[in-house]
């Protein structure tokens, strides 16, 4: 089978797996059965005539290989599509974003610029989607997502070590606060001091990836008490409000704090930085992908 007779199928399944990197969660994504995606991977790794996919327990990773048919089939498949919607009569690709950002930059920052684009720009269109940063990275090499709000901790790695390097800016960097119950002791001060952090309860997220999120002031007891775990930072907040525990935000935050809760800094410790970085890829981008990046870096400064 010469490379030429692949299918747009399975270049799009081919998309999928490595951006969800189980062949389960490609499948799902797609609406296919596990072994039609199995069998699109094996098809167009046989028209390569080489491994396209390391098959690893924790999921798949591209190979050098991989990584150059989904570069070019990034860019068949928008193609394709910007064909797809100029027959429909729909508006063109070009005025389309696909933003991907992480839960905390949809709190305060994401609501922002999108209000001032739709002043500004009321004909381009915006989707976007929420995701972790990994997950997020993923997407964006697969050519699914034009521009990402990813977060960062130290010691501030690139987002990953695939080639070509992705374009990064970092929009903000802001110490990691605390949030407290507005009737809790620590809640009396415009600060908190570390050593009054020991024995607190806490509320984290329900992933082993949250740990570096919540910082280090969770574990200044050997085994801190976690009393509640939820992925969704409103739903943190009001189990704050709720007097259920405290938990670690970034200052971006402060302005989405619901009624009941103080955000606090932390001194006379380790201070915990995180940055906002804002990611793509390193061809050449569209006038409407720069406006909604200027949109982003303005409302960053605002809120900073």
């Amino acid at each position: 089978m010469n490379f030429e007779d692949v299918s747009l199928t399975a270049l799009r399944v081919f998309r999928a797996v490595a951006e969800h990197r189980t062949f389960t969660a490609a499948a799902s994504s797609l609406g296919y059965t596990q072994s039609a995606v199995s069998r699109q991977v094996a098809a167009i790794e046989r028209a390569a005539g080489t491994q396209l996919l390391q098959r690893r327990r924790e999921g798949v990773r591209l190979t050098a290989a991989g990584r150059t048919v989904l570069r070019h089939a990034a860019v068949v498949l928008d193609e394709i599509e910007a064909i797809a919607r100029e027959l429909s009569g729909l508006p063109a690709a070009a005025g389309t974003v696909r933003l991907g950002w992480i839960p905390t930059a949809g709190a305060v920052l994401l609501p922002r610029a999108l209000t001032e684009l739709s002043r500004t720009d009321p004909g381009l269109r915006v989707v976007s989607r929420e995701g972790t940063t990994p997950v997020l990275v993923r997407a964006l090499r697969a050519g699914s997502l034009d521009l990402v709000l990813l977060g960062s901790a130290p010691p501030f790695r690139p987002p990953d070590t695939e080639t070509p390097p992705l374009v990064v800016e970092t929009l903000t960097e802001r110490a990691l606060h605390v949030a407290v119950p507005v009737g809790h002791p620590l809640a009396r001060a415009d600060f908190i001091d570390v050593a009054d952090l020991r024995a607190q309860r806490w509320i984290a997220g329900p992933s082993s990836g949250e740990d570096r999120l919540m910082g280090v002031w969770p574990g200044l007891d050997e085994r801190p008490e976690i009393t509640h775990t939820a992925r969704d930072w409103c739903a943190k907040l009001h189990l704050v409000a709720a007097g259920a525990g405290l938990t670690t935000v970034p200052a971006a935050l402060a302005p989405a704090a619901p009624e009941g809760v103080r955000i606090l800094p932390v001194r006379g410790g380790p201070q915990e930085q995180r940055r906002l970085l804002l990611a793509s890829l390193g061809r050449r981008r569209t006038q409407s992908v720069n406006r909604v990046a200027a949109a982003l870096r303005a409302a960053a400064l605002a809120v900073t």
